[in-house]
């Protein structure tokens, strides 16, 4: 900090009375410069005050005040455009996962026809979108240089989780080539894309044959039978709900893969997890359109995010939807946030469907909000939920499902640190604005701090990325999962 020229203030009437005292005394006792002594003084001081002055002057002292380059950083919309050459630190500030034996993953060498063959086909993975750009860059999509690095940014789709877990997996440092050194066994199937491509698949002996096709190759692995299958898991990149078919209830294009026995003994890691049947079953984040290589730009989107200048309250990103209980709350929301001045909606209905589609737009619309609504979608998750906390956003929920029981292996335990919950049945639903309104802004500026700190863990690294420095969503399922099988098997 730059010191400031100390000025005395004017002498009050009583410190000029004792002025008046102490020089009456002085004068009394008859010192002067004609006393030999009080001379000898004078030089001595003097002559010491020129040393200290000398000595200032050719050796300033030297500081380097970070605290002020931070304060100048956060005061600033653009903090990139700052040096914080001395303030960044020189090694990475996140707790980096080590590897021990009982993470030691194992990747089965699938037949072609149940993962990467599928890809082939990638126009028709998907009943309703080509797939092919998506699946490209090992599933990270095509890059967006308009959101920053063209390496680390990517128009990811919501439903690949799978092939991203895959390629990271297979470049991960836990990984073993030595199945009898293996605590865990990963079977990469992608089973998202290949049920989205049977939605409508009549035959339902056809839509479930690659499926069976698979429990009955693992089976006949030598390490399966150590421990029936307990060992192994898969991951899937889209809900529980499209592998789960109901045999009484509407058909809505749905495979048997999670009803079958020999997958009820694996673990399931899923983006949606069954909240009533799903007990072998651990949520997973959806993908974000974020793929950081480096530690390095972990830290600089964390610092972006919290100098985000946001002008709204609150906003909502979504369109109505059909049903009646889903349309209700829907409908509700972008009433209240269409009569606000305080919110920003953004319409996927037919007519502003387009920039819900567009990621720039869509963190845009986050990064300027305080609070995001996050209704529930043509089921109770939302990729949404993950793209606010990217954007330090702080999540509104109205169900628990939407997170709250899906997650538990990457969010607080204590839900009100990082999100607001209103109960969509509740009279409070009714009036959303003035509920957000009630909370102060430390408790904000706090919360957002929460979600700031859970971007890495939230976060797909690069599947080319090596020591990139900090625990990604994959690093925290395998830590998890070893933790979850070595309770469960003792």
């Amino acid at each position: 900090m730059f010191s400031r020229k100390q000025i005395s203030p004017p002498n009050t009437p009583l410190e000029e009375e004792k002025d008046k005292y102490y020089y009456s005394k002085y004068k009394e006792t008859q010192f002067s410069l004609n006393n030999p002594n009080l001379k000898f003084a004078a030089l001595v001081f003097i002559f010491l005050s020129s040393w200290l002055l000398l000595l200032l002057f050719w050796f300033p002292p030297k500081t380097t005040n970070n605290v002020a380059v931070l304060h100048l950083a956060h005061k600033t919309e653009n903090a990139e455009t700052i040096n914080l050459a001395a303030a960044a630190p020189t090694k990475s500030p996140f707790k980096v996962p080590t590897c021990d034996p009982s993470v030691a993953v194992y990747v089965y060498p699938l037949p072609p026809k149940f993962n990467t063959g599928l890809l082939s086909r990638c126009k028709t993975l998907n009943v309703y979108t080509d797939m092919c750009p998506h699946v490209a860059n090992r599933g990270l999509g095509q890059p967006l240089p308009k959101l920053g690095s063209p390496a680390a940014w990517f128009a990811t789709h919501q439903f690949i989780a799978e092939m991203i877990f895959h390629a990271r997996v297979e470049n991960h440092p836990c990984r073993t080539l030595d199945p009898a050194r293996a605590a865990l066994f990963y079977v990469p199937f992608y089973g998202g894309l290949h049920a989205s491509s049977m939605f409508k698949e009549a035959n339902l002996t056809a839509r479930d044959e690659l499926a069976v096709n698979l429990v009955d190759h693992l089976q006949a692995q030598p390490w399966w039978g150590r421990n029936s299958g307990r060992d192994h898991f898969i991951a899937l990149g889209r809900t529980a709900w499209d592998f789960m078919r109901a045999t009484d209830g509407p058909d809505f294009g749905a495979n048997s893969l999670l009803n079958l026995p020999a997958v009820k003994n694996m673990s399931v890691l899923t983006v949606e997890r069954h909240p009533w049947q799903g007990s072998n079953q651990h949520g997973i984040p959806y993908p974000s359109y974020f793929h950081p290589s480096t530690w390095q730009e972990i830290l600089t989107w964390q610092n972006k995010v919290r100098e985000m200048y946001r002008p709204n309250l609150f906003s909502f990103i979504g369109g109505p939807r059909k049903g009646l209980e889903k349309a209700a709350i829907r409908n509700e929301f972008i009433r209240q946030c269409g009569e606000s001045t305080r919110c920003f909606l953004m319409n996927c209905g037919p007519s502003g469907a387009s920039k819900c589609h567009e990621p720039s737009e869509v963190l845009k619309v986050m990064t300027e909000s305080t609070f995001c609504l996050q209704a529930p979608g043509d089921s109770f998750t939302r990729r949404s939920t993950f793209d606010s906390v990217l954007a330090g956003c702080i999540p509104v929920f109205f169900s628990p499902h939407t997170a709250y029981t899906q997650y538990k292996w990457f969010l607080p335990e204590e839900v009100k640190t990082y999100s607001v919950y209103i109960d969509e049945k509740s009279p409070a639903s009714r009036k959303i604005e003035d509920e957000l309104l009630k909370i102060s802004g430390e408790k904000v500026k706090a919360m957002r701090e929460k979600l700031v700190d859970l971007i890495p863990s939230l976060t797909y690294a690069h599947p080319n990325a090596t020591d990139v420095g900090f625990g990604d969503a994959v690093d925290v399922t395998l830590a998890s999962l070893a933790n979850h099988l070595s309770e469960m098997m003792n």
